[in-house]
C-alpha cells in the first residue's frame, strides 16, 4: 500500500471530521483530572462558596474572551496546527516557528506527565503492580498512538465517544453528590488551617483555574480536517467552553454541597473526598477509575493535536518536510511517531518532571501571540475573509492579550527560576531553525506538488 492516495498531494489531510468531533475535542480536551484536584487548591485562597463558584464561572468567561480573537484569526487562516499558522501569517516565519515550537513542547511534556499519572492511577486501583509507572505510561502512549495510526476517522470517533462518556460520567457524579447529605464530620486540622487565604493562595487559585480550563482551543488544530471550518470551529469552541463552564460550576457546587470550603482547602483530591462521604469506600475507586479514563482520553487528543502542529510546520518548511507526509487514512504518521517516541522517552525516564515545572508559559504564550495576531491581521489584511468577527474590535483582543500577559507575569513572579528556564528552552531551537529553514522550505515546495 502506498502512503499517498492517487491524485492527492502527499501533504493533504482528509476533511472527514464534523461538529460533533469539534465539540468532543474541546470538552474532552479540557475536562481531566485537574477538576478533581483543583477545588482543593482554589479553596485555599477563596473560603466563600459563592466566591468559589464565581471564580470558576469567571474562568470560563476568560476562556471565552481569549477564544474570540483565536476563532476570528483561525476562521481567516483555516489551517491545521493551532496557533502556528496564524502566527506565521501575521508575524512571519520566525514567530510562527516559535509559536509552533512552544505548543509542541507543551503537548510533549504534558503527554508524558499525564501518562505517568495514568500509571499511578492503575496502581491505585490495584492492577499491574509489578509494572513501573514508566512502563504503564509508555504502554498508554503507544496504545493511543496505534489507534491514531489507523486513520483520522478512527481516532476522531474514539475521541468523540470518549468525550461523551466522560461528560456523562461527571454529570452522574454531580447528581450523586447533590443527592447526598452534607458531611457532619469536622474538617481535618490541616485543611482548616490552610483555609485562611493569602495573596499567594489567591494567585495559586487563579493559576489552577486557568490551567484547569486549558485545552479550550483544541478545535483550531483540526481546521483542515473539520467540515465547514469557517462555521464549525467557532461553534465547537464557544459551545464547548460553555458546556465545560457549566459542568465545572456544577462539580464545584456538588462538592460544596457535601463538604465545606474549609474541609476541602488543601485537599489533593477534593472531588474524591466528597465522593468518599457520599459513597463510602467505593467512592475512591469510582473517582480513580473516572480519572483513569479521563487521562487516557486526553493523551489521545494531545497526540492528535500535537501531530498536526508538526505536520503543518513541516508542510510549510519550518521543520523537515518528511514529517508532513500523510498516510491514506489521513494520519501524519511520521509526525505522530516522532511525538510518541519522545513522549515515551520523557515518561519512561522521568525527565518530564523538570519540563513540567517550566512549561506553563509555553501553554499561555501561543494564545497571547494569537490575540496580537488577530489585531495585526485586521490592520495589515483588512480584506481577508473573516467568517467570524469578534465584537468590539480591538478591545476584546487587547483585553484577552493583557490577561494572557498577566498570567505569564504571575507565573514568572511565582517562580522566576522556572520562568528563566522556560525562556531558555523556548529560544534554544531558533538557531537550528535559522540554520536549516531555507533548505526545508525548498524541499517542502517540491513535496506539495501532487
Amino acid at each position: 500500500m502506498t502512503e499517498v492516495q492517487a491524485g492527492r498531494a502527499p501533504t493533504s489531510l482528509l476533511r472527514v471530521l464534523g461538529l460533533v468531533f469539534g465539540l468532543a475535542v474541546v470538552v474532552g480536551g479540557v475536562i481531566g483530572s485537574g477538576i478533581m484536584r483543583a477545588p482543593g487548591v482554589v479553596a485555599l485562597g477563596l473560603s466563600s462558596p459563592p466566591l468559589i463558584l464565581l471564580a470558576w464561572a469567571l474562568g470560563g468567561g476568560v476562556a471565552m474572551l481569549a477564544a474570540m480573537p483565536l476563532v476570528e484569526a483561525g476562521s481567516s487562516v483555516p489551517m491545521a496546527g493551532g496557533p502556528y499558522p496564524i502566527a506565521e501569517r501575521a508575524f512571519g516565519p520566525t514567530v510562527g516557528f516559535l509559536t509552533g515550537w512552544l505548543g509542541w513542547l507543551q503537548y510533549t511534556a504534558s503527554n508524558a506527565f499525564i501518562a505517568v499519572v495514568f500509571g499511578e492511577y492503575v496502581h491505585r486501583l490495584g492492577f499491574a503492580e509489578r509494572l513501573s509507572t514508566g512502563v504503564l505510561a509508555s504502554g498508554l502512549i503507544l496504545a493511543v498512538a496505534a489507534i491514531n495510526w489507523i486513520g483520522t476517522r478512527v481516532s476522531g470517533a474514539s475521541q468523540s465517544l470518549a468525550s461523551a462518556a466522560k461528560g456523562a460520567a461527571f454529570l452522574v457524579l454531580v447528581l450523586v453528590l447533590f443527592l447526598s447529605p452534607r458531611s457532619a464530620a469536622p474538617p481535618p486540622a490541616l485543611h482548616a488551617l490552610a483555609a485562611a487565604g493569602t495573596v499567594g493562595a489567591i494567585v495559586m487559585a487563579i493559576r489552577v483555574i486557568y490551567q484547569t480550563y486549558a485545552g479550550w482551543d483544541a478545535a483550531i488544530y483540526f481546521s483542515e480536517e473539520v467540515d465547514r471550518p469557517d462555521r464549525n470551529v467557532a461553534r465547537a469552541t464557544f459551545w464547548g467552553i460553555g458546556l465545560v463552564t457549566v459542568l465545572y460550576v456544577l462539580v464545584n457546587a456538588a462538592v460544596l454541597h457535601v463538604l465545606s470550603p474549609a474541609a476541602i482547602a488543601g485537599s489533593a483530591l477534593a472531588v474524591g473526598d466528597a465522593a468518599k462521604v457520599s459513597m463510602g469506600a467505593v467512592g475512591d475507586t469510582v473517582i480513580t477509575a473516572l480519572g483513569l479514563f479521563s487521562l487516557a482520553a486526553i493523551v489521545n487528543l494531545q497526540l492528535m493535536a500535537a501531530s498536526r502542529i508538526t505536520f503543518r510546520m513541516a508542510a510549510d518548511g519550518a521543520l523537515p518536510p518528511a514529517l508532513a507526509v500523510v498516510a491514506p487514512g489521513g494520519t501524519p504518521r511520521r509526525s505522530l511517531a516522532l511525538l510518541a517516541i519522545i513522549s515515551v522517552l520523557f515518561a519512561a525516564t522521568g525527565s518530564y518532571e523538570s519540563i513540567v515545572r517550566i512549561y506553563a508559559p509555553w501553554s499561555i504564550g501561543p494564545i497571547l501571540i494569537v490575540c496580537l495576531a488577530a489585531i495585526r491581521l485586521r490592520i495589515t489584511e483588512p480584506d481577508l475573509p473573516r467568517p467570524w468577527r469578534m465584537p468590539f474590535f480591538p478591545w476584546i483582543a487587547i483585553g484577552a492579550a493583557l490577561i494572557q500577559a498577566g498570567l505569564i507575569a504571575v507565573v514568572v513572579w511565582d517562580d522566576p527560576g522556572a520562568g528563566a528556564w522556560s525562556a531558555v528552552v523556548a529560544l534554544a531551537a531558533l538557531p537550528v531553525y535559522w540554520l536549516f529553514a531555507k533548505g526545508w522550505r525548498r524541499q517542502a515546495e517540491k513535496l506539495r506538488r501532487p
